[in-house]
Parts: structure tokens; C-alpha cells; sequence
């Protein structure tokens, strides 16, 4: 993560990064396979969170459809 980044709404420079999955579409969603990674980026301050999509591999797409 940029170490300079500030918020564009209000400027500050303090921030949380975290980490979500999601389905795709299709049989994605109809088993329940979160193929889709993204990281995001919260201001501390007023909440702006922006989001970046992230790869993620297949071996973590296969080990979430047996564990679900």
C-alpha cells in the first residue's frame, strides 16, 4: 500500500486496509465460490473506503469450493 496516500474526500492521512471476497456470476454464485478478491482502503477519519481488485489463485478458488 502507497504510504502517502490521503483521502480524496477530506484529506487525512490515516487509514485501514482489509480484505473481501465475493462471487462472480453463473455457477460461481450458484455454488457459492468466491472467485472474486478485493482490497480496501479506509479512511479513518470520515469512512471513504475505496476498493482494488487483487488476484487470487486458483489453488484458494478450489480449497474455498470444498470448504465452502
Amino acid at each position: 500500500m502507497n504510504k502517502n496516500w490521503s483521502c480524496p474526500k477530506c484529506s487525512c492521512n490515516t487509514y485501514q486496509v482489509d480484505e473481501f471476497n465475493a462471487t462472480g456470476g453463473g455457477l460461481e454464485k450458484l455454488f457459492d465460490i468466491q472467485s472474486k478478491k478485493f482490497t480496501t482502503v479506509t479512511c479513518t477519519k470520515c469512512k471513504f473506503t475505496e476498493l482494488y481488485k487483487a488476484s487470487s489463485s486458483d489453488l484458494e478458488n478450489i480449497m474455498d469450493w470444498f470448504i465452502g
